[in-house]
């Protein structure tokens, strides 16, 4: 019984610090292509930043008849501007 726990602990901290830093097949862009999918300009605040991501993706989400490739663009692009350092 040891053993079948130490195994499962071992496999959940695997997976915890396997996972990858990017989703691959999404070109991460740089700041200004960010903001231009975004819309938003260059002062942009958090709050500004999170309005226009959720404007947008409520429109190209695969499930409101989008295509996953524009969802996964808007969502790419609130990531950068979001973890760009302050």
């Amino acid at each position: 019984m040891k053993y079948i726990v130490a195994l499962v602990l071992i496999w959940a901290a695997w997976t915890w610090f396997k996972r990858p830093a990017a989703k691959p097949g999404v070109a991460v862009p740089n700041e200004a292509e960010a903001r231009a999918v975004l819309g938003v300009g260059p002062d942009a605040d958090e709050e500004a930043i999170r309005a226009a991501h959720r404007r947008l993706v409520a429109g190209v989400h695969p499930d409101r008849g989008g295509s996953a490739e524009l969802a996964r663009r808007v969502n790419a692009a609130r990531d950068v501007l979001l973890t760009r350092p302050r």
